[in-house]
């Protein structure tokens, strides 16, 4: 056993500000590189430089540790290392057009393409409409014309010639050649003709039936005729057109020959404008009054519009564009909905109803990071419907399909089928380490694409090297915020704090939010004090206001023990009564305050009533500290006979639940008081856990339990008696506020370390806690043999009242 009464410099580990050899910040070196997170960076390493299929990242650890950044500074050195991914536009399918054609291109070509096609497109416009006002158009048009009018003409010399000595003329009407009735030379109406003899209706009526019917065996030429002349007229055109735009269509495909979907699209829009020439051919269209501010005629011009435009499916939709010799991209999605994710398809409204097409395609963050680095918060994934299924279905095809969730509300007229894009990507999600765990459990195909886990830790070593590299570190955020630099009593007090943040002197905090979010308080009450500098007490009042500002709970509490609300003695003896001590957790502060425990035993059959538990406020871990502190009782008292006795255990006043093992020690004192019958002194404050052995343990939370109880210690006035019991292996946490530091060199007030429960009962009675000879028996008026023999006395009293009542306790 060894009680040890700290002395103050164990209670806060001090930073030698001599060893910096700077004057101020502003004479360091910007660190670039993180800081104690070695592990880490090897493992993002490792992953982004594995080419084999899943070995993507998930990068956890708490926010505010600055894993963002440092992945980002990694993957900004390996991107100048890599080749600049490939452009990638979508264009009109002419075969299936709800299929649009993916094209690639190298870095740098998919926009000039685009751009050379809208001027083709231009080119096009201007030029297809010339081809009739061409002089060699008009005069081949013209030839065609008279090649099948001479036809026609001959055809009908020979009927006229045919028709000559018969009572019939041949009339040309515009449904063709029409055989009339004749009389002296004169073509009969229908009522002349009915005023004629029957002899001459018989004569012309025969007469009119044979030239019909001549000119029915001879008019099947006619219409071959007009069709050839139609076909003739079309190839005209045709090969005219041909002519016209094969030039321009020429030079680009030899321009981007190297760029196989550019040549077969270009194809694709000249074979397209040859096979259906009359649509791009100028319509007459009726002119009529319009106005900018005539809503009718905006109406109308809306309506037209994909049918004036018919040179919009020629266009070239430039989804990803890179710039030459750029590097691989580094893509932060910081709203991963699925369409940001994978691409979508927008839509427009018109009459009514939702329309697409092709140039309404948009890239997703997996098309701007193909060839790259794209990083996404997981929990901000894992939230939006369809995501996450849409991104493992990504890095299992290798290409990246443009989906879009079902939904039944709207009416879409043309849906869209784009051809994937192959994919060639390293994906690092960042989370918590909960978040996964929990994805690793739950989703089976989690660890095939995520192969590779980069743990950013919470706190780094406190070495020398580490608190010169710290405090280039502290150079760095005060430049990176462009705030004052720090002189090095300043840089040593942060990082006195930053060990107060890892909640350990032998420890600095990786939490480089927190620390940031100190400079930039400690330059605001720099600049308040017109100095040109941070120093050492600027630090120190931005901690103190912070404290201020997060203290009102803290301060409420300790008026309600000032005013006797919430009992609390810290002075005299009880027994069974003892002040443990608990933490506060409110947003993002953290104090702690000491907790009144009662223990009450009478004669019983062993029971231990966790009074919390009862109630169910009590949380597992507290539950299991009572059940090992009635272990370690058992074990040492009641190994041959049983307990016999009953005891309950409380946390008086206690409204909001209570968990944590760190007041086993602390119940298992109050319960030896209560036993033994000796009072605790209430000047002294305990936290610790314990095992079935009776060895204490370190707890969480030591400086704000111990400045806690100096608070109220404080509060109600030291006495130069109170202090605070703690397990040795705490000693090394402390980094206590400077008020107890002094008040611990002035001797008005005392921190023990000790290693069991035998120490600490020591200190609380005042009383020896005694070792057990051979036999198992305590020395006489020690703590232990004390609870031993009044054990024993519950025994007794048990064993005669069970006679007396036939058994009936035992029942």
């Amino acid at each position: 056993m060894a009680i040890t009464k700290l002395s103050s410099d164990q209670l806060y580990r001090r930073c030698d500000y001599t060893k910096f050899d700077f004057n101020s910040t502003a004479d360091l070196q910007e660190r670039l590189s993180a800081l104690g997170q070695d592990r880490a960076i090897k493992a993002v390493e490792l992953g982004i430089n594995i080419k084999s299929k899943g070995y993507n990242l998930f990068c956890f650890g708490p926010e505010g540790t600055g894993k963002m950044s440092l992945v980002k500074r990694i993957l900004e050195k390996e991107s100048v290392l890599r080749k600049t991914p490939d452009d990638w536009a979508y264009v009109y399918n002419f075969d299936e057009p709800h299929k649009p054609n993916a094209i690639c291109f190298t870095a740098g070509h998919a926009s000039d393409f685009a751009e050379a096609v809208d001027d083709l497109i231009d080119e096009l416009k201007n030029c297809l409409p010339t081809i009739t006002e061409s002089e060699e158009y008009k005069t081949a048009l013209e030839i065609i014309r008279e090649k099948y009018k001479s036809k026609k003409d001959d055809y009908i010399k020979i009927l006229q010639k045919k028709a000559r000595g018969k009572s019939v003329s041949l009339l040309h009407m515009p449904v063709g050649i029409v055989v009339a009735p004749v009389k002296d030379g004169e073509v009969l109406s229908p009522e002349a003709f009915e005023q004629l003899s029957p002899e001459d209706k018989q004569k012309i009526t025969q007469d009119l039936n044979a030239m019909q019917a001549e000119i029915e065996n001879s008019s099947h030429d006619l219409p071959q005729w007009e069709e050839k002349q139609r076909i003739e007229v079309e190839r005209l055109r045709e090969k005219m057109a041909k002519k016209l735009i094969s030039k321009p269509i020429d030079e680009l495909k030899q321009q981007y020959k190297q760029f196989k979907g550019a040549v077969d699209f270009l194809k694709a829009v000249q074979k397209n404008i040859l096979d259906c020439l009359d649509d791009y051919m100028p319509e007459s269209q009726p002119q009529m009054a319009s106005s900018e501010d005539d809503p009718l005629s905006q109406l109308l011009s809306r309506m037209n519009k994909n049918e004036e435009d018919k040179f919009a499916k020629f266009k070239v939709n430039v989804i990803i564009k890179n710039t030459p010799e750029s590097g691989a991209p580094i893509v932060l999605l910081d709203h991963p909905t699925q369409g940001n994710l994978v691409g979508k398809v927008e839509r427009v409204q018109q009459y009514g109803a939702l329309l697409t097409d092709f140039t309404l395609i948009k890239a997703g963050a997996l098309h701007q990071a193909n060839g790259g680095f794209l990083l996404i918060d997981a929990r901000k994934l894992l939230l939006q419907p369809y995501a996450w299924d849409s991104l493992k279905r990504a890095l299992a095809s290798k290409t990246i399909k443009i989906e879009s969730p079902s939904d039944e509300t709207s009416f879409t007229t043309i849906s869209l089928d784009p051809e994937p894009i192959p994919l060639d990507v390293k994906i690092i999600l960042t989370g918590d380490e909960e978040l996964y765990e929990l994805l690793a459990e739950r989703d089976p195909d989690f660890s095939d694409y995520f192969k590779v886990v980069a743990d950013f830790g919470i706190v780094m070593d406190r070495t020398e090297e580490n608190e010169i590299e710290y405090a280039k570190l502290i150079g760095s955020l005060s430049k990176k915020k462009k705030i004052r630099s720090l002189n090095r009593q300043a840089v040593a007090k942060v990082i006195e704090y930053s060990s107060r943040l890892a909640d350990d002197s032998e420890k600095l905090t990786a939490h480089i939010a927190s620390i940031g979010d100190l400079l930039r308080e400690a330059d605001y009450w720099a600049r308040k004090s017109n100095a040109k500098q941070i120093g050492k007490n600027h630090i120190i009042q931005a901690i103190a206001e912070q404290m201020y500002r997060s203290d009102r709970i803290n301060k409420a509490m300790l008026e309600q023990i000032d005013k006797g609300t919430i009992l609390m003695d810290v002075e005299g003896e009880r027994v069974g009564q003892i002040n443990g001590l608990v933490v506060y957790n409110f947003s993002r502060n953290s104090f702690g305050k000491p907790a009144r425990i009662t223990t009450q035993v009478r004669l019983g059959k062993g029971e231990f009533v966790n009074i919390e538990r009862e109630v169910e406020m009590s949380g597992p871990i507290h539950t299991k500290g009572v059940l090992i502190l009635q272990a370690l009782l058992s074990n040492r008292f009641a190994k041959r006979k049983p307990l016999s006795l009953s005891a309950s255990i409380v946390f008086e006043q206690s409204y909001g639940g209570v968990d944590g093992d760190s007041a086993s020690s602390t119940e298992y004192y109050c319960l030896l008081s209560a036993i033994s019958e000796l009072p605790i002194k209430q000047s002294i404050a305990v936290t610790g856990s314990i095992n079935q052995f009776g060895e204490v343990q370190p707890i969480g939370g030591v400086n704000e339990k111990i400045e806690g109880f100096f608070e109220v210690c404080k509060y109600n006035g030291l006495t130069g008696e109170q202090g605070v019991i703690i397990p040795r292996t705490n000693v090394s946490n402390l980094m206590l506020k400077e008020e107890i530091i002094e008040a611990v060199e002035n001797n008005m007030f005392h921190i023990y370390a000790v290693d069991t429960v035998d120490d600490g009962i020591e200190i609380l009675t005042g009383v020896p806690a005694g070792v057990p000879d051979k036999n198992g028996k305590y020395p006489k008026g020690t703590v232990n043999y004390l609870v031993a023999k009044n054990l024993d006395d519950y025994y007794k009293h048990y064993v005669r009242y069970a006679k007396e009542t036939e058994g009936c306790l035992g029942r």
